[in-house]
């Protein structure tokens, strides 16, 4: 029988992953004043669904391992689903395809005229198609798809072993 702890630690590790680049973007945003724009804040929603069913997950791995295989395999499909959301990201930002309508527009009306201009003078609106940062030659639209395909495979990882105990 496959060791659980495996299952165990290649949770742990996606888990810890996850909470890391979800705190960081989140510094970058109030910390480092890079506002996001859409794309990235829908980049954001896998990080926000597999923190607490990886958790759950690891809770589970040595009690009802096959239910914990089935939680870390949903969080692997959504990493993949945001890797290709982060390709797709970096290839608007490198001019390779038109972005979504949504990218550099305001979101909200205003209520009266003298508010609206107010706010145009002081609002900058994120670009989809600027990357706002880089190191290494990637945006964080390219390194989010770096990352999760790491999450990816950890979470791959943990699904097979925990699936694989179960037996």
């Amino acid at each position: 029988m496959p060791d659980r702890s495996a299952a165990y630690r290649f949770g742990g590790f996606t888990l810890f992953l996850a909470a890391a680049v979800i705190l960081t973007a989140l510094g970058f945003q109030y910390l480092g004043g890079l506002a996001p724009c859409p794309l990235c804040l829908m980049q954001r929603y896998a990080y926000y669904a597999a923190i607490p069913l990886l958790f759950v997950a690891m809770a589970l791995v040595a009690e009802m391992p096959r239910l914990a295989a089935v939680l870390f395999a949903v969080v692997a499909l959504a990493f993949l689903a945001n890797a290709g959301l982060g390709v797709y990201h970096a290839g608007v930002e490198w001019k390779l395809w038109a972005g979504p309508d949504t990218c550099g527009t305001m979101q909200t009306l205003s209520t009266s005229a003298a508010d609206l201009l107010k706010r145009l003078e002081t609002t900058i609106v994120p670009r989809c198609d600027e990357a706002a940062w880089t190191f290494l030659g990637l945006s964080m639209a390219g390194w989010n798809a770096v990352v999760s395909l790491a999450a990816f495979l950890g979470a791959l990882k943990a699904a097979t072993l925990a699936a694989a105990s179960a037996e």
